[in-house]
């Protein structure tokens, strides 16, 4: 483990590319328990500037912010992209789901958008799923991934305040609410991050172990 790893007392260091804090706080939750006294930076810790995510899959997004951060910082890297796939629309919006509508990060036009192209579609037909690659890169290149899913289906109508993205639209499977009426603490439960996270943890925990 080298020393940008580990710090005085030997607690280990870690990169999430990401600034949400957030995230960075879930991530530490997860390995506290296999790895205790971690210490999970964000990219607002670092210096860092994230690269344009323009690969056409989550996992290929999902490296290229991690190999970028380990070869910039030295640190054991982390990094995750995740967006909606709607079975009937073969699997978009995809990669493109931030900027679905033409304009990043507008969440009502993204999901209004959507809910158009869909409006003539069977219930029966509106089956979806939010989809999350996470994946860890070391400085000397090794590399793993993981990913998890939440099924469910789009709604005709928004519904609920809490969450973003998508969530007033979709409605989990088992759930009879939006992912926006769910709390944080329900949807974190079966968010598609959070299986992923989850997945990933015990790859983080090797690569650590490896040095």
């Amino acid at each position: 483990m080298s020393t940008q790893q580990a710090g005085a007392a030997g607690a280990v260091k870690i990169l999430l590319a990401t600034h949400s804090a957030g995230k960075v706080a879930e991530l530490k939750e997860l390995l506290e328990p296999l790895l205790p006294g971690i210490t999970v930076l964000s990219a607002a810790d670092v210096n860092f500037a994230e690269p344009v995510e323009d690969a056409v899959t989550f996992e290929g997004n999902a490296l290229i912010k991690a190999r970028a951060a380990a070869a910039a910082t030295g640190l054991i890297s982390v990094a995750d992209d995740s967006g909606l796939v709607v079975d009937v629309l073969g699997h978009a919006p995809g990669v493109f789901s931030a900027r679905w509508s033409g304009h990043h990060g507008d969440d009502v036009a993204n999901y209004q958008l959507l809910l158009a192209q869909l409006s003539d579609v069977p219930d029966a037909y509106r089956t979806a799923r939010f989809f999350c690659s996470a994946v860890v890169v070391t400085p000397d290149g090794r590399e793993a991934t993981a990913g998890g899913e939440m099924r469910g289906k789009l709604l005709r109508q928004p519904r609920g305040t809490n969450g973003f993205g998508y969530d007033p639209i979709f409605q989990p499977e088992g759930e009879t609410r939006s992912s926006a009426e769910l709390t944080a603490e329900e949807k974190d439960a079966i968010s598609h991050r959070g299986k992923a996270f989850r997945a990933l943890a015990p790859e983080i925990v090797r690569l650590v172990a490896e040095g």
